[in-house]
């Protein structure tokens, strides 16, 4: 497999909307088959990395189906959204501010727990497993649009997750298994 032809077969591959944040890294020396760090709000570019050794271990497939599943979990973190998190956070800097131009030692310890706490939400909700199989639904529903059904599309990430597994030598973790539940009731198995 030649590295930057598969490379540009998988940015065809992907949305438009991944194609513009997400950028596909080469990494030999990773063990793990793909990976992506946390994406964070002040960091623009969302690097995924791929040891394309293991990589051409799985089926063309599966390798679609897992890197459309990664794209939709990187661009499904949202940092900046209306909601009660936010405006918590931003409520809680601007009280801190507030508090510490009066002098108010207690107010700005209140109001930066109040900001810390609603950030720690936001983190938390980005990395939850509703939010991994959000990723996986997105996946299934841009691959439909790239001519696989959605019960072919449900099964080639169910069997990419079990297969990257074994490739790893590891067993599934919890939220895998969860979502392996979920995609076996996607594609009818």
């Amino acid at each position: 497999m030649e590295i930057n032809i598969e490379i540009r077969r998988l940015l065809d591959v992907m949305p438009a909307s991944g194609r513009m944040t997400t950028k596909i890294v080469s990494k030999p020396e990773q063990q793990k088959v793909i990976d992506a760090a946390f994406p964070l709000p002040w960091i623009q570019d969302r690097p995924i990395f791929i040891n394309f050794d293991l990589w051409r271990r799985l089926t063309k497939p599966q390798r679609d189906l897992l890197l459309l599943y990664q794209v939709s979990w990187l661009t499904g973190v949202k940092w900046i959204q209306p909601d009660i998190y936010q405006g918590v956070v931003l409520l809680g800097l601007l009280g801190g501010v507030i508090e510490a131009a009066q002098g108010d030692i207690i107010g700005v310890i209140i109001a930066g727990g109040l900001s810390t706490f609603a950030g720690t939400r936001i983190w938390q909700n980005n990395q939850s497993q509703a939010a991994e199989l959000m990723a996986d639904n997105t996946a299934i529903r841009i691959a439909q649009r790239r001519n696989y059904s959605e019960a072919n599309a449900a099964e080639y990430l169910l069997t990419a997750i079990e297969m990257v597994a074994k490739i790893e030598g590891r067993n599934l973790d919890f939220n895998e298994l969860i979502r392996c539940q979920n995609l076996r009731a996607i594609a009818g198995i």
